[in-house]
């Protein structure tokens, strides 16, 4: 198992795991032009898990100079249990601290039972003093 950093090439193998991976939700701003954007803008920041040359795990990462933020952190179901998270999780982390960010947050689902129990677990703390609000300026509710 290799962990290496991510790139637009490999935008159809993840998108195909996110699409057979029960919970994970794909909207259209995940397009293959807005994640060129995205890891162009947050370079070195994202990464993939290997395993014989097939994508078996991603997570995308990005910050707004103060702080990280990890999106689509997904494993493959058949390689949960391995460490691919928890490794994938520290490759942004330490990418991020390498900037001089040391605080990230991470946006969950609250019906996705599984991540809202790996979270706690790796010592992520749920916030309850806080809303989040969005704004969409588009007639898609699904970006």
């Amino acid at each position: 198992m290799s962990i290496r950093t991510m790139s637009i090439d490999d935008y159809d193998a993840i998108i195909a795991m996110f699409a057979a991976t029960p919970g994970v939700t794909v909207r259209d701003a995940d397009n293959r032009e807005a994640t060129a954007v995205y890891l162009e803008r947050n370079p070195g920041l994202s990464f993939v898990a290997e395993e014989a040359g097939a994508i078996v795990g991603c997570v995308m990462c990005g910050h707004d100079g103060r702080r990280g933020y990890l999106q689509h952190l997904v494993v493959n179901p058949a390689y949960r249990g391995r460490g691919l998270g928890e490794a994938l999780t520290s490759a942004c982390l330490d990418a991020l601290e390498a900037l001089g960010i040391r605080k990230t947050h991470i946006f969950v689902l609250k019906t996705n039972d599984i991540a809202n129990q790996f979270w706690p677990k790796r010592g992520w703390q749920l916030r309850e003093d806080i809303y989040m609000y969005s704004y969409n300026r588009s007639d898609n509710p699904n970006i």
